[in-house]
């Protein structure tokens, strides 16, 4: 019987026990069984691969009938299930079990496939699709966190975690997890927060190269470069960030005209600045003006819009300014 993922609450009463979930999307199937069918089940939980069952099939299936080795009352979760273990189950469901429920999770199950059919043609079975998640049902899923955590995050910066999540939940949930509890000491979180909270290496770099550059740094700058192959959305990226740390940079520098005391602006700039950044934001303070910081702004400004316009050849429109960047440094 195939049954849609939140009508599953109406069908646990039913008394069912042979439960298969499968589909692409790892993260919902998790939620489901942690959320939705391990509360209404029993603590007695096994979970087992289906090769090491059908390496020992006959002992399994004996721990089930004659209560060897599994509890009374019992919770039996099969992973990597595919039409192997399809004889095994009819064997063990043909037995009418009452204490013993089996969930069973595979990855996708193509239409021929016989265990598929089997529940989905079996009355006494549940099948359960999980499709990928899309670009709403991730909104909802961060909005609805960000709402209960009370984060204040702009709305700008929800989509470019959505973006970078690659339509993975878990991955979603991991980052917000990470920005819930550092926006607990702080009132809101901006882009480049945000950027060095992800794990994903090419957040790391695009940041890593940012600072290079405005260090006047081009070894490691141009390393970076050759290392990577920015997408559409990474030049994009990097042209907010490039903004952000230039404004960041306007602000310390017009901060020390009133106050010459570096240790003092850096303390008390808002928002924190990461203790691990500070000296090489002390770095870029020594080579840029504000004159050269103001100037470099307006050309930023301009540089999104060029790349919107040909997209084709962002690469090489944010390779030019970034080696503007590092010239009029040394200019």
């Amino acid at each position: 019987m195939i049954v849609k993922y939140f009508d599953l609450k109406k069908e646990i009463k039913k008394n069912n026990n042979f439960y298969l979930l499968y589909g692409q999307n790892s993260g919902l199937i998790e939620e489901t069984i942690n959320n939705t069918l391990k509360p209404n089940f029993s603590k007695n939980l096994y979970s087992l691969d289906e090769k090491e069952i059908l390496t020992n099939e006959n002992h399994f299936k004996e721990g089930i009938l004659n209560k060897s080795f599994f509890d009374d009352d019992k919770l039996i979760i099969i992973n990597r299930a595919t039409d192997k273990i399809l004889d095994t189950i009819k064997e063990i469901i043909e037995k009418k079990i009452d204490d013993l429920k089996i969930i069973l999770k595979s990855e996708i199950l193509e239409k021929k496939s016989k265990l598929r059919n089997y529940f989905e043609k079996n009355k006494d079975t549940i099948i359960v699709p999980f499709y990928e998640d899309n670009y709403q049902s991730l909104l909802f899923l961060a909005q609805k966190f960000i709402k209960e955590k009370k984060i204040k995050i702009s709305s700008q910066n929800i989509n470019f975690i959505i973006e970078r999540s690659k339509g993975n939940r878990i991955n979603l949930k991991n980052e917000l997890e990470k920005i819930f509890i550092y926006s607990l000491e702080k009132d809101s979180i901006n882009l480049e927060e945000i950027v060095k909270l992800t794990n994903l290496a090419e957040n790391y770099n695009i940041s890593n190269l940012i600072d290079q550059c405005l260090a006047g740094n081009k070894k490691k700058t141009v390393q970076i470069l050759n290392e990577n192959n920015p997408s559409f959305d990474d030049n994009i990226l990097i042209v907010k960030n490039f903004l952000y740390k230039l404004k960041r940079l306007k602000k310390l520098k017009e901060n020390l005209e009133i106050n010459e005391n570096i240790e003092i602006i850096l303390s008390s700039y808002k928002p924190t600045i990461f203790w691990k950044d500070k000296e090489i934001i002390k770095q870029q303070l020594k080579v840029w003006t504000l004159k050269k910081i103001r100037a470099q702004i307006r050309e930023i400004n301009e540089l999104e819009n060029q790349i919107k316009k040909n997209s084709q050849i962002s690469n090489l429109t944010v390779n030019n300014f970034i080696f503007d960047s590092l010239n009029t440094i040394n200019n």
